[in-house]
């Protein structure tokens, strides 16, 4: 961290107006799927530290800004501990983004901050109708102006509606982010390896999800074989995840299939990944629980 605060002081004696707080976002925007977790909270958390500071500091036109990298920055940290099973310590960090955010004016970092947290509140143990009560305070807030962040909102939205057996309404949900996703600028659909972007890949694995959950096996394999398709190498836990949600259209159909889980690598699981295997355990019928590939799956997902 001292480092971190020298270099940054070196910067400001070279050029006090310099801002490179946007380009330190984008790049955890791009390690954040490149990086082990552990390591991307550590560096973090240097960087957050040396922010806090610069923050406290300056009461002058750059406070904003600084308050929008520290929103952007905070979202990273409650991500990696809701993925690391650590939902409580997480929903303080979603409270801090969003009061950051709040504080910088930003309409669009006050909806990505709160659209991360619809997204993860489907992962993290909540209940689906409060995922889908927060998401129903958030949508005054969009303005019909397509963007990463009001995708991901609609598409948070659209999953926990899932969840909480409210089919017709993500489907139509869904149908309404595959519309606004249309408009979306080629820089931010061109921005795969990016959390910031919002890549088609995206789209395809909420209607994967959706349509999983409404029993429309057509479109959820459709939606399937595109994500699958378009997702980068770097993005192999939600490649697994869109597996996932095909093992469990399977399962409804009457197929019990081998347990993906054993294609990912040990050091890529997280609460996530577990998550959505923990959807396809409750997804095989009785009739089924017998089968050794049952067996081996829940065991995979207990430990």
């Amino acid at each position: 961290m001292g480092l971190e605060a020298l270099r940054h002081g070196l910067t400001a004696a070279i050029d006090v107006d310099h801002d490179e707080w946007p380009d330190i976002v984008a790049a955890y925007g791009r390690c954040y799927y490149q990086q082990p977790h552990d390591q991307v909270m550590t560096q973090l958390g240097r960087h957050l530290a040396v922010l806090q500071h610069q923050i406290a500091v300056d009461q002058g036109e750059r406070r904003p800004l600084l308050l929008k990298a520290a929103g952007q920055l905070s979202v990273i940290i409650a991500l990696g501990l809701v993925a690391s099973g650590q939902a409580i310590a997480a929903r303080r960090w979603w409270h801090t983004a969003r009061r950051v955010a709040d504080e910088s004016g930003d309409p669009d970092a006050q909806i990505m901050v709160r659209a991360w947290d619809v997204v993860n509140g489907s992962y993290d143990g909540r209940p689906a109708v409060q995922v889908v009560a927060v998401s129903d305070e958030v949508l005054p807030l969009l303005d019909g102006r397509a963007s990463a962040a009001t995708c991901g909102l609609l598409a948070g939205r659209a999953q926990a509606l899932s969840l909480a057996g409210r089919h017709a309404e993500a489907v139509a949900t869904v149908q309404h982010l595959a519309r606004m996703a249309e408009q979306l600028p080629a820089t931010v659909v061109d921005d795969v390896e990016s959390l910031w972007g919002w890549p088609e890949h995206r789209l395809r694995h909420t209607e994967s999800w959706v349509y999983t959950h409404a029993a429309d096996y057509r479109r959820a394999g459709e939606a399937q074989d595109r994500a699958l398709a378009l997702y980068p190498a770097s993005q192999i836990r939600l490649r697994t995840q869109v597996e996932l949600h095909r093992a469990a259209a399977l399962i409804r159909t009457g197929h019990v299939p081998a347990n993906l889980l054993d294609r990912l690598p040990t050091s890529q699981h997280n609460e996530l990944v577990r998550s959505v295997a923990r959807q396809v355990v409750v997804a095989v019928p009785d009739s089924e629980r017998r089968q050794s590939s049952y067996r081996e799956l829940l065991e995979r997902v207990r430990s």
